[in-house]
């Protein structure tokens, strides 16, 4: 969940998103959700030459499983927080380890 929360933060960006096909999209994050699917606004495809079919689209639909990277601006990137994200979420992971070895070692 926690690239989920992050990548919420993120609508509105402008993001770069690289598919498994070698196709890069850049646009704007309309939403994402719980499967890291993307939907993007005002896209621009930066291969115009080998794809010349995508001119004329723009706005797309993305699965998650056919991403390949997510190019983020670093100044839209809250690095605070996200490593505040990450610890709590480590220490939740604990926590709920601790009380299933309890539950198992009764």
């Amino acid at each position: 969940m926690l690239f989920f929360s992050f990548f919420k933060t993120l609508v509105g960006k402008e993001i770069t998103i690289e598919l498994k096909n070698n196709l890069s999209i850049k646009g704007k994050l309309h939403s994402v959700d719980q499967f890291l699917n993307i939907k993007l606004e005002d896209i621009q495809v930066l291969q115009p030459d080998i794809y010349p079919q995508l001119l004329s689209v723009k706005n797309c639909f993305i699965r998650g499983s056919v991403v390949r990277y997510v190019h983020l601006n670093s100044k839209d990137v809250d690095v605070e927080l996200l490593e505040d994200a990450t610890r709590r979420e480590f220490r939740e992971m604990k926590r709920t380890a601790a009380v299933t070895a309890t539950a198992v070692a009764k």
